[in-house]
């Protein structure tokens, strides 16, 4: 059975904990990391359980993210089918992965805010299912069905919040989605045991902004899996356990596609102009964050068998 670990803090220090309903059970471990807790694997972990582990009321509880920093923290652009469509791919022709990282410095908490930097004025959403590696590697891994639980040990909830005035017109991925709170994570971190892993295809994403539904999909539509993901992505990385890995976003982006006329048009101006234009275009679009909106985050099992929590924020302004 899976165990759903949070993360808290009692009397001012961080402890683990299995979350049971609405109860924790605070899990006899000496890990401070997220790596180090994943290392004991799903039977070490599932050893630390003790009949007399402190049992704590979630809701007086601090939750904080279960993946603790500095970590590696890795991407994938455009993994699902609408959302390459929505983005002018055709995924019946894009045969290659697209990565890409975010800052350790982003990683916040499930709950509370995400800072909108004051510069910043196209603030995007994306939920995303976060593979929580359990291996470390070095060099090129050969990743099937039958080994996929050696490399991933859980997963949790992710939201790669951008910034696409600077993610887009700078060409600067790694900085327009790495601000600081840039990447919400938990509250649970959910550790699967080999039985388990074909969950990974079996899970709705919902992501809802002020109550209204913006994305939602299910994880058998990814176009590439995790297992070959994690394939490809060794040619290029090393993984340590406690890095996380975030499989994509479904359609829903507040960022919209321009039209082609627009596109072909932007192309003979001058890149100032040409980006100016882009951002004007976008600041029509409703969908983007604005101070006081409510994300909220959830990722359940089709079957409703896995529930990772839900994830809720405030936008905030930087000043």
């Amino acid at each position: 059975m899976a165990l759903n670990i949070v993360r808290f803090t009692t009397a001012g220090q961080p402890q683990w904990g299995l979350l049971q309903g609405s109860k924790v059970m605070t899990l006899n471990t000496t890990a401070k990391t997220t790596g180090e807790l994943v290392s004991l694997g799903y039977s070490g972990i599932h050893k630390c359980l003790t009949s007399h582990g402190q049992v704590h009321e979630c809701k007086d509880l601090t939750l904080l993210s279960p993946i603790t920093t500095p970590t590696q923290v890795l991407c994938q652009g455009a993994n699902y089918r609408q959302h390459m469509i929505d983005s002018g791919m055709d995924p019946d022709t894009k045969k290659y992965n697209m990565f890409f990282t975010k800052s350790s410095a982003s990683v916040t908490g499930p709950y509370g805010s995400i800072i909108k930097p004051d510069h910043v004025e196209l603030l995007d959403y994306e939920i995303e299912l976060t593979l929580v590696m359990g291996k470390k590697t070095s060099g090129y891994v050969e990743v099937n069905e039958d080994n996929l639980h050696e490399y991933v040990a859980g997963i949790c909830i992710g939201n790669d919040i951008s910034a696409r005035d600077i993610q887009i017109p700078q060409m600067q991925f790694h900085k327009g989605k790495s601000y600081r709170t840039f990447c919400p994570l938990g509250p649970v971190l959910c550790i699967l045991d080999k039985k388990e892993m074909h969950y990974l295809d079996k899970l709705r994403l919902t992501l809802r902004v002020n109550g209204e539904i913006r994305q939602s999909d299910t994880t058998d539509n990814l176009m590439f899996k995790p297992a070959e993901t994690i394939q490809e992505y060794s040619q290029i990385h090393d993984f340590q356990p406690g890095d996380v890995l975030m499989t994509g976003t479904p359609s829903g982006c507040a960022l919209g596609l321009p039209k082609p006329a627009v596109v072909k048009a932007s192309g003979l101006l001058p890149e100032e102009k040409k980006w100016a234009l882009f951002t004007k275009i976008q600041k029509k679009r409703p969908q983007y964050l604005k101070k006081g909106d409510r994300v909220e985050s959830t990722i359940v099992s089709t079957d409703g068998k896995l529930d990772l929590g839900k994830q809720h924020h405030i936008i905030e302004s930087e000043s």
